[in-house]
């Protein structure tokens, strides 16, 4: 039996998740259909495009991203105490971006509810929004929708256009969001799309490396600005509670290091030194690569993190039968 989205995603547990869309059938997200010649490449900007947007809507950082042919990859992160800091002017604002606002929240903003029960109408209706605003299921309905709609219009055609609801992961510490990270920006490379990581065309590491030069994502990849990102820099320097303090410089180090592992014809150029930060979040370097291969991929586990941590996770779902612990205890070896 399928299990509820809503006890898949716990804020109580962790504030940082892996989200999947995959299209249904043979339909394109984005690439090129060697059928029928016609290409879909154009699409990458619409999810930009659209992620952009929603970023500046929803309390929901975007820690990394990956867009494939027929696929997506996100690794987003909650921000409950931006969502909680907004006074209901702001609210009303955020959520006018997405939807049409209710008679009863228009004649708020002209400040004619005046009657008590008009006023605990309205702060039910904004205490729901503030709660939506915040939730990774209505951050990819809004995100999903919309490229369905778009890509229909496009298509000449009406019908599902995903492969059903999208899948989580939750992240349960800083060493699992760090791993999928790492996976969601070396997707390009895994599939041959891309040879290098400031190669790989609508990836966040290509965004990150652009900003580590201080270089401008060239024009004709992109007709569209991309979202913006998770900032990777010390942990003070992040006002996050959550925040998981990888520098930018550490994580290019990392993916590149890891890049040059899952590439056959360069596995023994490599140095064996490791990255630091690998040794400092007692992550098995061997273990690693292997996840990154997809080695552990027909095994998808819904949490991913310290064996403790996915212990303590699935006591709070109240799930008897725990899946990943065997990967967890060969992976996170501290």
């Amino acid at each position: 039996m399928t299990t509820a989205r809503e006890r898949l995603i716990s804020l109580k547990d962790t504030t940082y998740y892996h989200c999947i869309s995959r299209c249904v059938r043979r339909a394109f997200l984005c690439g090129e259909d060697h059928f029928s010649g016609q290409s879909y490449e154009h699409r990458k900007d619409w999810v930009l495009e659209r992620l952009r947007e929603l970023d500046k809507i929803f309390a929901i950082d975007i820690c990394a991203y990956a867009v494939m042919s027929n696929h997506y990859h996100l690794v987003l992160r909650v921000d409950i105490d931006k969502a909680k800091g907004w006074d209901k002017v702001t609210l009303i604002c955020q959520w006018k971006m997405l939807f049409k606002l209710p008679v009863l929240v228009e004649r708020y903003q002209r400040g004619e509810c005046t009657t008590q029960a008009e006023q605990v109408a309205v702060n039910k209706i904004l205490k729901k929004w503030r709660k939506r605003l915040m939730d990774i299921s209505w951050y990819m309905r809004c995100l999903n929708e919309h490229l369905a709609r778009r890509a229909n219009e496009e298509d000449c055609c009406t019908g599902r256009f995903w492969e059903g609801r999208f899948k989580s992961q939750a992240l349960l510490d800083e060493a699992a969001v760090l791993t999928c990270m790492s996976y969601v920006d070396l997707n390009p490379i895994r599939a041959k799309m891309a040879s290098t990581p400031e190669n790989s065309d609508y990836t966040s590491i290509q965004q990150r490396i652009c900003q580590w030069n201080k270089t401008q994502l060239a024009k004709d990849i992109l007709t569209t600005p991309p979202p913006e990102l998770m900032p990777l820099v010390q942990q003070h320097r992040d006002p996050h509670q959550h925040s998981i303090g990888f520098t930018l410089t550490d994580y290019i180090e990392l993916v590149d290091w890891v890049g040059r592992q899952i590439r056959e014809n360069k596995r023994g150029y490599i140095e064996s030194g490791e990255p630091p930060v690998l040794q400092r979040l007692g992550i098995d370097s061997y273990e690693f690569v292997e996840h990154m291969k997809g080695k552990h991929k027909e095994h998808y586990p819904k949490l991913m993190g310290r064996v403790d941590k996915i212990q303590k996770a699935y006591k709070s779902l109240e799930q008897s039968f725990i899946k990943g612990l065997y990967q967890s205890r060969l992976l996170y070896s501290g």
